[in-house]
């Protein structure tokens, strides 16, 4: 009986993976059909979009949605020009003096810049860090420096530490340590991505210990040895 109750755990864990894509797709369509689809707010304005060129709604709406594809592509060849600077300029102006959205817009554009290669911002400062707890031995952290400029609180000077939340990155904590408990990590801000996405999975690249490198054994030279002077009779 536990042979038959083994092999078909092995057969559901071999189809898990294929069972969470199929659902996670799914979800993302409905939402998308919910927020973008012919019978939404959106889908409307797609659809007037192309009722310009056909009669049919459905036509129209697949039509409008290619149109929408078609500007986007525009914008990214112009973004990739030398008029990016004048671009993201004049959107980052429109979309600031709006009270509210200007928060919620600065927010995402941070998150977008972390891993936007392309881009120039001064978020390309943010490095994943280790962070040990106490010190050098004690609970070790692996989060991300917004800024390498420290804060003074009192007479020490301290780095805000970013943690994020695994298996969904883009939220978790903001602490401020201080900066002798933080060393750089290896592996850069994608790596620290993959090690939080797979809850620890896919693990960190190491830091080798100092300590172990001056530990090695040292061979010791000596010096040129001095003349030996013949004993008396």
């Amino acid at each position: 009986m536990s042979r038959i109750v083994g092999i078909f755990v092995a057969g559901l864990l071999a189809l898990l993976p294929i069972l969470v894509t199929v659902i996670v797709t799914a979800w993302v369509a409905q939402i998308v059909q919910s927020y973008a689809g012919p019978g939404s707010m959106v889908g409307g304005l797609i659809v007037l979009l192309g009722l310009n060129l056909v009669s049919s709604s459905t036509a129209a709406y697949f039509l409008g949605f290619l149109i929408i594809l078609g500007c986007i592509f525009a914008l990214g060849l112009v973004v990739e020009s030398r008029l990016r600077p004048l671009v993201q300029g004049s959107l980052d102006w429109l979309m600031m003096r709006v009270p509210i959205i200007s928060n919620i817009y600065d927010l995402s554009k941070r998150f977008v810049a972390i891993v936007d290669r392309g881009g120039d911002d001064n978020l390309k400062s943010m490095r994943p860090v280790w962070c040990f707890f106490g010190g050098q031995g004690g609970a070790a952290v692996l989060g991300l420096m917004p800024s390498p400029e420290p804060v003074v609180i009192g007479e020490h000077n301290y780095v805000g530490l970013l943690v994020p939340s695994a298996p969904v990155p883009f939220g978790g904590a903001l602490i401020y340590v201080p900066a002798e408990w933080v060393k750089p990590a290896e592996g850069g801000v994608e790596r620290l991505m993959n090690v939080y996405v797979s809850m620890g999975v896919t693990p960190p690249v190491g830091m080798p210990s100092v300590v172990e490198v001056s530990a090695k054994p040292q061979v010791k030279r000596e010096g040129p040895k001095s003349p030996k002077t013949p004993k008396a009779r």
